[in-house]
């Protein structure tokens, strides 16, 4: 029997909707695709990204309570959950509408004058 993602320490039943959200059903899935796999499907699900909750699950992944992350460490952190959100960012495809919900913007005022 797979063990829900709630089962990671630091993680609770909103992560593991979000979790679910992207695909992601089970604690040795993440364990498995590694952390930062596993945070990026989540991104691409539409999930917001969250640096705290990112460092969390790696914390807990070890065993260790999310607040555990300090100094270099957390810089170290920081910085892959950054280069995580670039490649997400490049990634995404903006919605091409078909312009008529920009038209009511513009009909109500809601956008600058172009």
């Amino acid at each position: 029997m797979p063990r829900p993602v709630s089962s990671i320490p630091n993680l609770g039943p909103a992560s593991e909707a979000a979790f679910a959200r992207a695909g992601i059903h089970s604690a040795e899935e993440i364990e498995a695709m590694g952390p930062d796999a596993a945070y990026e499907r989540f991104l691409l699900a539409g999930n917001p990204p969250h640096f705290i909750g990112y460092y969390a699950m790696l914390m807990g992944l070890q065993g260790r309570p999310w607040n555990d992350c300090r100094g270099e460490e957390k810089a170290r952190l920081r910085a892959r959950f950054d280069a995580i959100k670039a490649r997400v960012s490049a990634q995404a495809t903006p919605i091409q509408g078909d312009g008529k919900l920009e038209s009511v913007f513009d009909e109500l005022g809601l956008r600058p004058k172009r």
